[in-house]
């Protein structure tokens, strides 16, 4: 058994302890939280026996292994260069930090300690994604000619929906670009195997001051009591629209938006190629469309008796049995603790999981993108 401490418990950290729990070689020991009583009444609720208040004791736990970064963005930077400092192996939540500064500093940290090091880019271990990546490598939709898509929430459409994302001093300079479209650069990049170079970006705030509940709002919240408000100024992007070049020199765009009336966790992509067309949308997540010019349109289904030989391992459960994003989740976890059990990164190049150096090369994306718009013209991507 390895064991593993969760820094964190809001929305994403007992995520990451079903997913882990789910994998049957990972004992979750301990919790760490803002205050003794929240870690205690979080560890109570989700059946863990130690609870922290403290990162540095926490770190201390007699047998920790590894250390699940699950906290508000502010604070991953620094608790992310505790976690290598210690030597323990790390999982950070995205964004990896707020500065490409921070991305630069901890991808070098993490190289030089040795340990197992991911960030958590979920949607590439789809297995219709991962399929979509493998008929790229294949060359079966031909010479790359663009890509495009967008990532679409709405719970952040009305005057009154705030949480602490909106705040750039917790969140970071950028929202929605950092929050999801961080999810639809990688994925794309991924599914390509074309890294993003060149951006231009054109950003929006729909609400330029929101109101805020005064007896505060988590991550998601739908609660509909009686609520009494204090105004925020808002400095943070509502949504975007970006064009971009890949390295190979051909081009995309896509959209992110967190005020998209219905839109619940859409994120869609389509690439275009010289032979065919993928598509594919993360609401139908079993699906993957394959577009043809001389013969019909096929959907393709997460059968693994359908998919390459090297994917059909992906798709846990016999065709019809909807696999979805806790299932996603899970395999990212045991791409992860794969290399764990092996004491080491895998070979460059061969990674099947996000690393920090994923992390950075994202971030580097995300401040083009906000150089982008402030100066509004093409940025290149020095990652």
């Amino acid at each position: 058994m390895i064991d593993v401490g969760i820094i964190g418990t809001g929305f994403i950290g007992p995520a990451h302890i079903e997913a882990l729990r789910r994998l049957g070689n990972i004992n979750v020991v301990a919790v760490c939280d803002v205050s003794q009583e929240a870690a205690q009444a979080q560890a109570t609720q989700l059946n863990v026996t130690h609870a922290y208040s403290d990162v540095a004791e926490f770190l201390r736990h007699p047998g920790l292994q590894a250390v699940h970064n699950c906290t508000p963005n502010h604070l991953h930077a620094a608790i992310n260069r505790q976690i290598l400092l210690a030597g323990k192996h790390v999982f950070s939540e995205k964004p990896l930090c707020m500065t490409l500064d921070e991305a630069h500093e901890l991808e070098t940290l993490a190289r030089q300690s040795g340990v197992v090091h991911g960030v958590s880019f979920v949607y590439r271990q789809y297995a219709m994604v991962q399929q979509a990546a493998s008929m790229l490598r294949d060359g079966q939709i031909g010479r790359l000619f663009s890509a495009q898509g967008s990532y679409l929430q709405d719970w952040m459409l009305e005057e009154t929906d705030y949480n602490w994302r909106v705040e750039a001093d917790k969140g970071g300079p950028s929202r929605a670009v950092a929050d999801i479209g961080s999810h639809w650069c990688d994925t794309i990049q991924f599914v390509t195997g074309r890294k993003i170079v060149a951006v231009m970006a054109d950003l929006g705030t729909v609400w330029p001051t929101r109101k805020a509940s005064l007896a505060g709002h988590s991550t998601f919240s739908t609660a509909q009591e009686e609520q009494h408000y204090e105004d925020k100024k808002v400095t943070t992007e509502d949504l975007g629209f970006i064009l971009f070049r890949f390295d190979d020199g051909s081009k995309g765009c896509f959209s992110v938006s967190q005020v998209a009336a219905g839109r619940k966790n859409r994120l869609s992509l389509e690439v275009s190629g010289s032979s065919a067309a993928l598509a594919w949308d993360q609401e139908i997540p079993q699906q993957l469309w394959v577009g043809h010019r001389h013969q019909a349109n096929q959907i393709l289904t997460d059968d693994p008796s359908l998919l390459s030989p090297s994917v059909s391992s992906r798709a846990r459960f016999p065709g019809g049995h909807i696999e979805g994003w806790p299932d996603a989740f899970r395999a990212m976890m045991q791409q992860f603790y794969q290399a764990v059990e092996n004491g080491e990164m895998p070979p460059p190049g061969e990674e099947t999981f996000a690393t920090f150096h994923d992390g950075a090369q994202v971030m580097a994306i995300i401040d083009a993108i906000l150089r982008s718009h402030q100066q509004q013209r093409w940025v290149n991507i020095h990652a």
